[in-house]
């Protein structure tokens, strides 16, 4: 696969992608590289494919830094200064991140601070550390220096008391690693509690921004590998069929119903009285959305969950498909007393999404560790390499 989607082109704003943008929810890429930051290709996707924002984790700069050469021309410097691999992966990083928060300053400036955002995220380590992981999340903060950035933390138990205590310091946070209604539930809590401190403090309001990071995919995979097992034991064709046509749908209807919550949530009255002081809605962004199961539409799981105050974060390959054939139209909250009777037919069936989600969480946080400590590898590699050369 190669950085470039389709040549830079003079393309008039319209097709799937800005129909998105023009439905209210936000493409953000889920890739970043120095590559497509040198070569141009980022600054055209924003001008010509409706990108409004960037993700990044840990597995993204692993294959960015530790298995491309593109920062085979700063490594010789770093090795010189003698800084250690996790330092020098954090000023690549860094670098990179203001590049991109630079190019979408001006969708910042132009949303009044609702969109146009970078993400960094602090340590996959400091997974189980609220207060190590609210460390982190300050100095990357400061070490960052642009207003359009936000730090991920993962929305784990120990991780929501630094989520609110960064959104109370006034830090942007993109939080991460969410699966279920109840997480998401904790996390809009924590945002809540977080502006009402500011605004008892007297401090401003308006330029506080969070998305909640509710994965998608991953859903699917993990329910239809149970699913797949209680059709090969059912004792009838009928038994059987009924349990495969829920196959590929509980991710969907779990989004669905998280994102009804969203709109109670901030629809309320609670809400409301921050809102006049100036607050934004912490936007529910969509992620882990490109399809695992090649049997799925390939844009399934951005069609199905359009609506206004929402973020898709697309991989390279899902904005290229969307771009291409996707259809955009207001789906967030269609037949939502279809996706309460999906979840209620797979608790008839014995699966356990809660368990399943609660799994699907630890295993992520440890899916960003391993290329995390990968990636560090790479790079203490790397600096070895050119150390030794020179």
């Amino acid at each position: 696969m190669t950085d470039t989607l389709h040549p830079a082109a003079n393309v008039a704003k319209d097709g799937p992608l800005w129909d998105l943008t023009a439905l209210g929810q936000s493409v953000w890429l889920d890739y970043i590289r120095k590559g497509i930051l040198d070569n141009g290709e980022l600054e055209r996707m924003i001008r010509e494919d409706a990108v409004r924002g960037i993700t990044s984790n840990p597995a993204i700069f692993e294959q960015a830094i530790g298995r491309s050469d593109d920062y085979d021309d700063v490594l010789p410097k770093l090795a010189a200064s003698g800084i250690d691999a996790s330092a020098a992966y954090e000023q690549l990083a860094i670098h990179d991140i203001q590049r991109a928060a630079d190019l979408f300053r001006d969708i910042y400036e132009e949303s009044d601070g609702a969109d146009g955002y970078v993400s960094l995220e602090v340590s996959p380590e400091l997974a189980s550390d609220s207060k190590g992981s609210l460390e982190e999340a300050r100095r990357l903060w400061k070490a960052v220096g642009r207003p359009n950035v936000m730090i991920k933390i993962p929305g784990t138990a120990e991780g929501l008391p630094a989520i609110e205590e960064a959104l109370f310091d006034g830090i942007n946070v993109n939080v991460t690693l969410l699966f279920s209604l109840t997480s998401h539930e904790a996390v809009m809590e924590r945002y809540l509690r977080a502006l009402e401190r500011r605004s008892e403090k007297g401090l401003p309001l308006s330029r506080i921004a969070s998305v909640a990071s509710f994965f998608i995919s991953r859903v699917d995979t993990a329910v239809d590998a149970i699913l797949d097992q209680k059709a090969a034991a059912a004792g009838s064709a009928e038994e059987r069929s009924r349990i495969e046509l829920l196959l590929g749908k509980a991710a969907i209807a779990n989004a669905k119903i998280s994102y009804h919550r969203f709109s109670e949530i901030f629809g309320g009255s609670r809400f409301g009285s921050l809102r006049g002081k100036g607050a934004q809605v912490q936007r529910p962004l969509w992620a882990s959305t490109s399809t695992k199961n090649p049997a799925y539409r390939d844009v399934i799981y951005v069609e199905e969950l359009i609506g206004p105050d929402t973020v898709n974060t697309m991989p390279l390959p899902t904005v290229q498909a969307f771009g291409d054939h996707g259809v955009a139209h207001r789906s967030i909250d269609e037949d939502l007393d279809g996706a309460r009777k999906t979840l209620s037919d797979l608790a008839d069936l014995g699966v356990d999404l809660d368990a399943v989600t609660r799994h699907l969480q630890k295993d992520g946080v440890d899916k960003f560790v391993v290329p995390f400590r990968d990636m560090l590898k790479s790079v203490e590699q790397k600096l070895a390499q050119v150390g030794s050369a020179a």
